[in-house]
């Protein structure tokens, strides 16, 4: 009878032809066999000479899955859902695939202790290691205990995420609290915050930083940038429970390239890491969401008499790193999401959305401390004839052109947005009406000066017409500021383009 493996793959992955090309050399037939939904086992086709016949297929030695490097734990934990119900009693061997060049270094690589732990029975560093492995598993008979429907869960459940099994009530309510807390956090900084300010109470540290990955332009090199930092010392002991409840919020003391040996270790190994250095007792737990280390979490014990982290420690920190990562991944992409509500997709300027969020944040803002809003709305005189004469490519690639200007000619801490169409709004905080009209002078001279290329090598020349109106001279609410804004611009259309005009004459309050 044939020796034969099965190889396990997903529609988007290919089998490694240097794979197959090592079992075929061994004598070794593989069966690909792609994971579905609903899948029985099937005979296999083997043929003796020139005959073929189907025959019931016999249990393979294995049953074989390429881990590439990122590789998603719960796609590890279908497979092997899979392969267990497919082919019960076949041991599944994980062969590494070789990480590519130009796979960021960030991605996680799973150690072999942790693909053992999720059910694997080998594990081949290399391809070359397979035919000394299977055979191995032919000497030793090849079978792996599959648990009782009773044992199931538990069998499934990681290691990272468990409780010590030792643990009081009092540090297991606390645990709880600070996992529930991270539900409600909608950013990096106050999930990292919220997690040292629960974290103090639970393990005793002189220091807490959670350090973010990022990947350095060129190289590719991962650094590590401080996000969020707890101290404790004699002068500031660490907070008892209902305290750290109303302290979420903190400010990291840390900066770039404070963090130590075992924090840089942590997220290259992506396991926990324990040391003592110059001194210091010092632990390092890799936050893992999905394929991606999104940080570190850093524990520090300064003085030289200090305990070390104990095993139970250890414990506790791998179980709350898993849930601190997920919310450092979710806030990052609700931060993304919340962005890209709010950009303009063409010009990559604020939308009319943000706009409405920020002026009425700005005019409450000028209403309190007694300061000037101005606004500036104008729109480019004829655009029609470009996208009718060049085509709306051309028209698009003008109004990126647009966008560069504008932002050349405002100041930092000015918002610009495209209100819509060939339309945008330049909001000028702390700006009275002479400021606003300087800048709408300069901007409208600056368009008309350039050449517009519409992406094209053309040489487009365009005016736009400008009005200004400003809080609290002529207008009272941000509505009326955008509204006013916006007459004041018609006026300058009527009046012959390429010029400004400013809002009516000043309402009352009562308007």
């Amino acid at each position: 009878m044939t020796r034969h493996v099965v190889l396990l793959t997903n529609a988007h992955e290919a089998p490694a032809t240097l794979l197959t090309d090592v079992l075929n050399g061994a004598g070794v037939a593989a069966f690909v066999e792609g994971i579905r939904e609903e899948e029985q086992l099937r005979p296999f086709i083997i043929k003796d000479g020139d005959e073929a016949e189907i025959i019931d297929a016999p249990p393979p030695i294995a049953v074989l899955y390429e881990v590439t490097p990122g590789a998603d734990v719960r796609e590890l934990y279908s497979v092997i859902e899979h392969a267990h119900a497919v082919w019960p009693g076949a041991p599944l061997v994980a062969c590494r695939r070789p990480k590519e060049s130009n796979v960021s270094p960030s991605l996680r690589v799973l150690d072999a202790a942790a693909l053992k732990r999720l059910g694997f029975r080998a594990i081949a560093d290399e391809p070359a290691q397979l035919p000394a492995l299977l055979r191995e598993l032919e000497d030793r008979g090849g079978t792996v205990g599959i648990p009782g429907s009773e044992d199931l869960q538990r069998w499934w459940m990681p290691d990272a995420l468990l409780l010590p099994e030792k643990i009081s009530q009092k540090d297991l309510r606390m645990s709880f609290e600070l996992v529930a807390s991270l539900h409600f956090t909608n950013d990096q900084s106050s999930a990292a915050n919220a997690a040292l300010a629960g974290l103090a109470p639970l393990i005793e540290a002189d220091r807490w930083t959670i350090y973010l990955t990022s990947e350095a332009s060129g190289n590719r090199e991962i650094g590590l940038e401080p996000l969020a930092v707890r101290a404790s010392n004699a002068l500031e002991p660490s907070l008892s429970e209902p305290e750290w409840k109303r302290d979420l919020l903190g400010s990291a003391i840390a900066f770039s390239g404070s963090e130590s040996k075992a924090a840089r270790e942590a997220v290259t190994r992506t396991e926990t890491i324990k040391k003592t250095e110059k001194g210091r007792r010092v632990v390092a737990v890799p936050l893992v969401s999905s394929e991606r280390v999104m940080g570190v979490l850093e524990g520090v014990r300064e003085s030289v008499r200090a305990r070390s982290f104990t095993k139970a420690n250890l414990r506790l920190l791998n179980a709350l790193a898993l849930p601190l990562a997920y919310a450092l991944a979710n806030s990052l992409r609700i931060a993304e999401a919340e962005k890209l509500s709010q950009t303009d997709d063409l010009t990559k300027l604020h939308n009319a959305r943000y706009l409405r969020q920020y002026l009425l944040s700005e005019v409450r803002r000028a209403r309190r401390y007694g300061s000037n809003v101005a606004a500036l709305f104008f729109d480019l005189d004829d655009f029609k004839r470009v996208n009718d004469v060049h085509g709306h490519l051309v028209g698009s690639h003008v109004l990126m052109e647009m966008a560069t200007i504008i932002l050349s000619s405002v100041r930092d801490t000015d918002v610009v947005a495209r209100y819509g169409g060939d339309e945008f709004v330049v909001i000028l905080p702390e700006s009275n009406i002479e400021q606003a009209e300087l800048v709408a002078e300069r901007m409208r001279s600056k368009i008309a000066r350039n050449s517009f290329t519409g992406g094209r090598a053309l040489r487009l020349h365009l005016t736009a017409s400008f009005g200004v109106a400003t809080f609290p001279a002529s207008a009272q609410s941000p509505q009326q500021l955008v509204a006013n804004a916006d007459a004041a611009m018609y006026e300058a259309k009527a009046a012959g383009k390429n010029c400004v005009r400013f809002a009516a004459k000043p309402v009352s309050s009562k308007a």
